[in-house]
């Protein structure tokens, strides 16, 4: 019976939020507290929640003081020039901008932290994806699964935690599994670019001849929907279906030319220009105190500010501290090298270089507590969803419906199959690590199987490997307090992320588990 209620349970909310019926937060409450009273056990409800919490808090704790410590990284432009480069690749085309996206989340998620991965990303592409009147659905599901990806590096967690549960070594898990993972990462690559000529279909592409900017590379989009002071001018032309659809100069005081898309020019259209919504051409830019520039300014004054409130990357904001770039970027490292050695406790780490980077970078009390308020919806809200998804974490293990729910599915596991319980653990663990969280599986369902798999002759490290082969679809699970950070900052309804992602991140896990078969790695 606690079987059947556990995937009711999820099952419920799952459909709740992707219908728009509940809030993530309600539904992560209300529905694990109707099932706790629906299986006898609501006296019990405030331990299950408190437990939970308790077992959350430093997972809260760390997202807080990084959301804090990368948001000042960001404001002090340490990740300016990686997201320059990307932008440069990308320009207004939207098959280069999804490419992009896929690009800089890989990269940036060497770092193993899924929050940072998204933050940046989202900062950086946010505005080209408004700009251009993108699906902002296709930016969250890229983001998503290319650091699901990246995920499986032996300091993002799942490795480490295969590891510690079957007492192997987490290089001989993760070494091997390089050649699969590379597979499942060009796999992103691809889908980035089909999903890219999609949105250039359905978009057109507005291609740059000329750009002015002041301070700026030619040819390179600005990093968000601001510009400097001074008055921008650029040829804009656009194409769509392969032809050209002729060319005007499109001028404008502080807003940004077509490139990339992200600034929106302040001015109409010259003749013979053909002025489509999104495309950056005749958009208006965001109304600024400049000197008579246009120049859109943040509440704060430190960022660009999109036409929808967000704010994305200013090359001119205030808040850039160049001459402490290699402070910053020193210390970043440092913190990095600090959390791969595990010589401090990561919510500590994160505590002591946010405080670090704040005193430095601004020294004034009035721009601390400027920075701080800055980045305070981003951890308010992510926070909140890690103590809401506590009560569901909570419920669902204090129960006993994940242990039932996990033994349920070893026990459908057919005889003749144990001599392939590699490739069985690789397909349970898609759906598995999305259900629950990774300790729930790799800690409790893992050995299991491994026991499993050694009693047919596989090796405790095929069963290993192949468990980690389901992370492009966990980084979208609603249970993984980052992809409340990725679709909080892109303004998109979890119900629609897991709609459109949920299919290609179980395309791309299925990619990583074949080709670690091919390999011979599982």
């Amino acid at each position: 019976m606690l079987t059947i209620l556990g995937f009711v349970m999820i099952a419920t909310f799952l459909v709740l939020i992707m219908m728009k019926k509940m809030s993530p937060i309600a539904a992560l409450v209300l529905i694990p507290a109707f099932f706790c009273v629906l299986v006898g056990k609501a006296a019990h409800l405030g331990d299950y929640v408190i437990e939970g919490v308790g077992n959350l808090a430093p997972t809260a704790a760390m997202l807080m003081f990084a959301i804090v410590y990368f948001g000042v990284m960001i404001d002090v432009g340490l990740f300016d020039p990686v997201v320059r480069g990307i932008l440069r690749f990308c320009k207004a085309d939207p098959m280069r901008v999804v490419v992009g996206t896929a690009v800089l989340a890989a990269i940036v998620s060497l770092d193993g932290d899924g929050s940072t991965t998204f933050m940046i990303t989202v900062s950086a592409m946010y505005p080209l994806y408004k700009r251009l009147k993108m699906s902002l659905v296709v930016m969250t599901g890229v983001a998503a699964t290319a650091n699901g990806v990246m995920n499986t590096l032996p300091w993002g967690g799942p490795t480490a935690r295969a590891a510690t549960a079957l007492k192997v070594d987490a290089s001989d898990i993760f070494v091997p599994m390089i050649p699969a993972l590379a597979v499942g990462l060009v796999a992103v690559f691809v889908l980035a670019y089909v999903l890219g000529l999609r949105e250039r279909r359905r978009l057109g592409v507005l291609s740059l001849d000329e750009v002015l900017e002041r301070g700026a590379v030619a040819d390179e989009p600005v990093l968000a929907g601001a510009g400097g002071d001074g008055a921008r001018a650029g040829r804009v032309s656009f194409v769509k279906g392969g032809g050209t659809a002729g060319a005007g100069r499109a001028a404008g005081a502080g807003g940004a030319t077509g490139a990339g898309g992200a600034g929106g020019a302040a001015g109409a259209p010259g003749p013979g220009a053909e002025a489509r919504p999104g495309s950056g051409a005749g958009a208006p830019s965001a109304p600024g105190s400049g000197s008579g520039s246009g120049t859109a300014e943040a509440p704060s004054g430190s960022d660009a500010v999109d036409d929808d409130g967000f704010q994305g990357l200013d090359p001119d904001r205030p808040t850039l501290r160049p001459k402490l770039y290699w402070f910053n970027a020193g210390l970043t490292v440092l913190l990095l090298t600090a959390m791969i050695m595990e010589l401090l406790p990561i919510p500590v780490l994160f505590l002591l270089g946010a405080a670090l980077a704040l005193t430095v970078n601004f020294p004034h009390m009035p721009d601390q507590k400027a920075r701080i308020a800055a980045h305070s919806e981003n951890v308010l809200n992510v926070t909140g969803m890690v103590f809401a998804a506590a009560v569901f974490t909570g419920v669902l293990t204090g129960t006993g419906m994940v242990d039932h729910m996990a033994d349920w599915l070893v026990d459908t596991v057919p005889d003749g199959m144990g001599g392939q319980m590699g490739l069985v653990t690789g397909l349970l663990s898609i759906p598995l690590t999305y259900f629950m969280s990774n300790d729930g599986f790799y800690f409790g369902v893992l050995p299991v199987l491994a026991e499993a798999g050694n009693a047919h002759g596989v090796s405790t490290l095929e069963i290993a490997r192949a468990s980690i082969a389901g992370q492009a679809l966990h980084m979208s699970s609603p249970l993984v307090p980052a992809v409340y950070v990725l679709v909080g900052m892109a303004k998109v309804e979890f119900g629609d992320h897991t709609r459109f992602t949920v299919k290609w991140a179980v395309l791309t896990s299925l990619v990583v588990l074949g080709a670690g078969i091919l390999f011979g790695v599982i």
